[in-house]
């Protein structure tokens, strides 16, 4: 028999409401929740360790051991506390409390010599952070790297708008200075997308341990990535405007990427 939840009052309840909406509580705990199934599928295929699931039998109509490790606390809540605790009014009744993974450069692990990476530096909005992990989902990236974040990686907007790619890439997180110095030890050549003395991204050759770096459209790169970089590179405009949204221009930076690589 699961342990039944049924008041909105209950002490778990308004734990895990608290971890869904303060990135803070986050923090403190190393902890946060997922909602959906196919979003917990990939986590558990990622390698993350659910602490609770809860699940609304009204609503779920599977097995939530198949996804729970023997240690994993299975909880049973009523549509009331689903519809006080989901983000979303579409899901599918199921909802997991995950530990986070350590995200540090130094867990960073590529199986081949020639890895090609993702560097966003301060990104801010969820939407945007979704996109890329999307694109680098895609392209079956070896790993992307956030420096100077801005968003908590674990928030529920960005695990919503990444459809769960958030635990389908190798993630990191770091200063800007760290990464710069992460790539440099690796051996690993970094482009970063800026307007100044830059070359036509094609005209580059990305079949060497590569990362490409993309910022902010807001501010874009910081003087550090500009200066420290392999190359400069730019997408040449051919209308009014001289930038696109972060995550197109990542996505065709990459995707040149691939297509030198032979989409391996």
């Amino acid at each position: 028999m699961h342990k039944t939840i049924s008041s909105t009052q209950n002490t778990l309840v308004k734990q895990v409401a608290k971890l869904s909406s303060t990135s803070r509580e986050r923090k403190r705990t190393g902890l946060f929740v997922i909602e959906g199934e196919r979003e917990i599928s990939l986590a558990k295929k990622g390698g993350y360790i659910f602490e609770t699931l809860l699940f609304c039998a009204e609503i779920f109509k599977g097995d939530p051991k198949s996804f729970a490790a023997e240690d994993t606390e299975i909880v049973q809540i009523s549509e009331e506390v689903y519809q006080k605790l989901a983000y979303r009014t579409t899901t599918e009744g199921i909802l997991a409390v995950a530990e986070a993974k350590e995200l540090s450069v130094n867990n960073l692990k590529f199986q081949r010599d020639n890895p090609l990476l993702l560097v966003a530096e301060a990104p801010e909005k969820p939407g945007n952070i979704g996109a890329l992990l999307r694109t680098a989902d895609a392209a079956n990236l070896d790993g992307v790297l956030i420096a100077n974040p801005r968003t908590d990686v674990y928030n529920p907007n960005i695990i919503r708008s990444s459809v769960g790619c958030v635990f389908t890439n190798q993630l990191a997180t770091g200063t800007t200075a760290e990464i710069i110095s992460f790539l440099k030890e690796k051996n690993i050549a970094f482009y970063s997308a800026t307007l100044q003395d830059s070359k036509p991204y094609h005209e580059c050759n990305f079949t060497m341990a590569t990362a490409l770096v993309v910022g902010t459209e807001a501010t874009g790169l910081s003087q550090e990535w500009r200066t420290e970089s392999t190359q400069n590179i730019i997408i040449p405009m051919q209308g009014e405007i001289d930038s696109m949204n972060v995550s197109v221009a990542a996505g065709i930076l990459i995707f040149e990427a691939k297509r030198q690589r032979n989409f391996l």
